[in-house]
């Protein structure tokens, strides 16, 4: 693709206006060759990208000054527009069609451009979107939906009563829809069994799921994940749970059931939230932070740290004092 192409797609001020380079992809300074973008966001990253041998820079206005040696995309987000170049220049994907070891039942409804990888199995009443790439061992369970576009990933596994929207990313060996962890012990006897796990799973669209990520489906009612959340590998989602638009959750957080995470949150790696928390708009938990069970944690833009989560500023104040009476003894 012309960068002056690129420019255009990507709303860019092209410097200088004529620049006519190939582009066939992105990368870092260090691996960038004629044919590849790079992207700078201060004045060292500029001096490192207009040293490598790419073809043009993505830098912001305030830097172009210091853009002598290549062509310039001006954006006030580089990393942003970087990313967005990068889905821009990704190759598309061949549609393979259907494997002849893929076990499609005839009540399933695949339309135009589906592909289904070797052994992969859609049971009855199931049905894909457009353009969906289901891939090898998966299995889709009778009368799920998925969307258009959406890519899932090897080993994959959907239940019956899951729905995913549009462009949803399921990576491999991950489970949605399974039973939530709920049971009622009988007082008599100490025998525990099972409360009913009946309800649904909602994933909206643009949602990514990492590999290996378990989410419930409902007890009575609904879990849903809203549009735009990203999840890292090896996340739990229990039942009931609501995740708002765009949150983003990193690697090996728990969340128990019934919980509630408002939009535009950032759930850091190995956080706990217990059952029927509720975790605020745009609130930031830092990595290893625990929210107790029907606590509730608020404050846009706030972050929170520790067991229990409480706002950072108070969490290393606490920290001083320990260490202070540490070394008195």
């Amino acid at each position: 693709m012309k960068l002056r192409e690129i420019a255009h797609a990507l709303g860019a001020e092209l410097r200088p206006p004529d620049a006519d380079a190939e582009i066939a992809g992105v990368a870092s300074p260090a691996t960038a060759t004629a044919e590849t973008l790079v992207f700078a966001e201060d004045a060292a990253a500029l001096e490192a990208a207009m040293a490598s041998q790419a073809a043009a820079v993505i830098a912001m206005g305030k830097l172009a000054g210091a853009a002598e040696k290549k062509p310039l995309l001006v954006a006030r987000q580089p990393r942003l527009m970087f990313a967005q170049a990068a889905v821009l220049l990704r190759p598309a994907e061949t549609v393979t069609g259907i494997h002849e070891t893929a076990v499609v039942d005839p009540a399933a409804e695949l339309s135009d451009g589906v592909s289904v990888g070797p052994t992969a199995v859609i049971e009855a009443g199931a049905r894909i979107g457009a353009g969906t790439r289901i891939g090898a061992g998966a299995v889709i369970g009778r009368g799920v939906k998925i969307g258009a576009e959406c890519r899932i990933y090897p080993r994959t596994v959907v239940y019956s009563g899951t729905e995913l929207g549009n462009r949803v990313v399921v990576h491999a060996g991950a489970v949605l829809g399974s039973d939530g962890f709920g049971y009622v012990r009988d007082a008599e006897t100490g025998r525990y069994l099972q409360f009913p796990q009946q309800g649904r799973l909602t994933i909206e669209d643009d949602v990514e799921i990492g590999a290996n990520t378990t989410i419930d489906r409902g007890a009575l009612e609904e879990t849903r994940i809203e549009r735009g959340v990203k999840i890292d590998n090896l996340v739990h989602l229990g039942h009931n749970v609501r995740v708002g638009h765009d949150v983003v959750i990193a690697a090996q957080t728990g969340v128990s059931g019934s919980s509630r995470i408002g939009a535009g949150a950032v759930v850091g790696g190995q956080v706990g939230i217990g059952d029927h928390a509720t975790v605020g708009e745009e609130v930031i938990l830092g990595s290893g932070s625990g929210v107790l069970t029907h606590k509730k944690v608020k404050g846009a833009g706030v972050v929170f740290w520790g067991r229990p989560a409480r706002p950072l500023q108070q969490y290393l104040k606490e920290l001083a004092a320990l260490a202070r009476l540490g070394r008195r003894e």
